[in-house]
């Protein structure tokens, strides 16, 4: 779903879209919720909704760890990062490890 898409397809499906504006934290920038909405509205349908608690959860991983630079299990991440193919975040950070940094330092 490419931003075009996404806009599109919320405004055909005006109530879904708002129920996943109400997933919006307080502290998100426009940036960071575009994303994550789009994450959310992608993989909406496969889950029913008692469910959907975890899809936001789900979201909240993925927008953490490309956003913040948080880290989970490879099994999580794995999960997360196939649920989020094709969302484009545009200058997203670059993180590196303190071994990274160490390592290159050491190269030096």
């Amino acid at each position: 779903m490419a931003n075009i898409d996404v806009e599109e397809f919320i405004q055909q499906n005006r109530a879904l879209a708002d129920q996943v504006e109400t997933f919006r934290g307080y502290w998100e920038s426009e940036k960071h919720w575009q994303a994550r909405r789009e994450f959310v509205l992608r993989n909406i349908s496969d889950f029913e909704d008692p469910h959907l608690d975890q899809l936001v959860s789900l979201s909240m991983v993925w927008a953490n760890n490309v956003f913040l630079g948080c880290r989970y299990s490879t099994e999580l991440l794995d999960k997360v990062k196939d649920m989020a193919e094709g969302v484009v975040v545009e200058d997203a950070p670059v993180f590196k490890t303190r071994d990274e940094i160490m390592k290159k330092q050491q190269g030096q």
